[in-house]
């Protein structure tokens, strides 16, 4: 897509997003669909056993020394933080490692924008695809909390809408740090530094206003606390103005990434 310039001529350069096209988004959720046939077995028997495995792990490790932590068995309290991890894990990964192998090795999204596809069409609809995904492994957690004796209720039906946003916000962030690395290898920088910090300062194992304040003030940035605070808030009781401040801490994240994840593509792409 071209912009003109103010003496009429045209500056290819310049690539502005002026709209969305629902064909562009259908036919990368086409082709996603078709890859996924071929290796969901695999990609779910990782992004469902994983979660299990940590929670388990902690909720009958830690748990064996911690009964209860806020009013919850320390079981409940991991199923419904691991939901958030789980989210983390299934939206952040898959989109730093094949972003940056479908651009660099397979050239794939080369041949995709011979198409009538532009730059923020398909970091969307890889974006929602991946969220998509995300949204209902890791929900794994919660159903094997259940049989462990979480109790069911009615706000567990929003998680998944929990999980899309946060995924949505994570996957994107994930296709931006693909296209400012050097090499695939660096993405264990981003693991280390990143990733594994976010995961630690979620609330997801222990509560956050445990840790010293200046740990709680950097929490309080992080969109994954934000994700399992509304989750544990869906499973054991809504609290509609907190919960509409981390709804719009995720929203917020998700927006942001989508612009800097549009322009590195962009410049990696087109430039």
């Amino acid at each position: 897509m071209t912009t003109a310039s103010g003496d009429g001529a045209v500056d290819a350069g310049e690539v502005r997003v002026r709209w969305f096209e629902p064909a562009p988004v259908k036919g990368i959720w086409r082709h996603e669909f078709a890859l996924y046939k071929r290796y969901w077995r695999s990609q779910s028997f990782a992004s469902m056993v994983e979660p299990t495995f940590m929670l388990l792990a902690f909720g009958y490790g830690f748990g064996a020394l911690v009964a209860a932590v806020r009013g919850f068995s320390y079981l409940d309290f991991v199923a419904t933080g691991v939901v958030g991890t789980a989210a983390l894990f299934t939206s952040v990964f898959p989109a730093m490692f094949n972003t940056y192998i479908r651009r660099t090795y397979q050239h794939f999204y080369d041949a995709m924008l011979a198409a009538p596809v532009d730059v923020h069409e398909l970091v969307t609809g890889e974006a929602l695809w991946i969220a998509a995904k995300s949204s209902v492994y890791s929900c794994t957690p919660l159903l094997v909390g259940m049989l462990f004796g979480l109790d069911p209720s009615a706000g567990m039906l929003l998680v998944p809408g929990i999980v899309f946003c946060t995924a949505l916000g994570f996957g994107l962030f994930g296709m931006w740090t693909s296209s400012v690395v050097p090499s695939i290898n660096s993405f264990d920088y981003v693991i280390t530094g990143v990733v594994t910090p976010l995961m630690l300062v979620a609330g997801t194992f222990f509560p956050v206003d445990a840790l010293p304040e200046w740990v709680r003030g950097v929490g309080l940035l992080n969109p994954l606390y934000h994700c399992v605070e509304l989750v544990r808030h869906a499973v054991f009781g809504l609290r509609p103005l907190a919960d509409l401040g981390h709804l719009a801490a995720l929203l917020v994240f998700a927006a942001l990434m989508w612009v800097i994840a549009v322009r590195g593509m962009r410049k990696r792409l087109v430039d």
